[in-house]
């Protein structure tokens, strides 16, 4: 199975909250992780509002970027189609990155329409769209 996992559940992988434990399971049990190029930019930005807010020290910080930077090129790094993406956002109103991240995972699968494929995310509207468009979706 590949795992499409947008950057709230990337995040999991790094950093002990709520889900944190099925995502590393799910991740775990997968045969390739798949994402959006963009969750690259989003993660780094999602660890130093963490770091900002006090939740992590400059060490943990720069430990959790070097780990993350590390693990990227395990990644299927997926582009998007930022029409189809703004089809997204119109269709189900999700914000500009949620809908990109659909957009994406559309990609994916029309890439292969054979491929078990699921997503992951903890944003619930775009658990909802990308359940209506016809994807699994995973929660915990």
């Amino acid at each position: 199975m590949i795992l499409y996992l947008d950057t709230s559940s990337i995040v999991k992988l790094y950093i002990e909250e709520a889900g944190t434990e099925a995502v590393r399971r799910w991740a775990g049990e997968a045969e390739l992780l798949a994402t959006c190029r963009i969750a690259y930019p989003e993660l780094i930005s999602a660890l130093n509002r963490r770091l900002r807010g006090g939740d992590i020290s400059r060490k943990e910080f720069r430990l959790l970027i070097d780990g993350f930077s590390k693990d990227w090129a395990d990644f299927a790094i997926i582009d998007f189609d930022e029409i189809e993406a703004g089809h997204f956002a119109e269709k189900y109103g999700l914000r500009g990155f949620d809908a990109i991240h659909l957009s994406a995972l559309k990609l994916l699968k029309d890439r292969d329409n054979h491929i078990s494929l699921a997503f992951s995310s903890f944003d619930q509207e775009l658990n909802r769209a990308a359940a209506s468009d016809g994807f699994t979706v995973l929660t915990p």
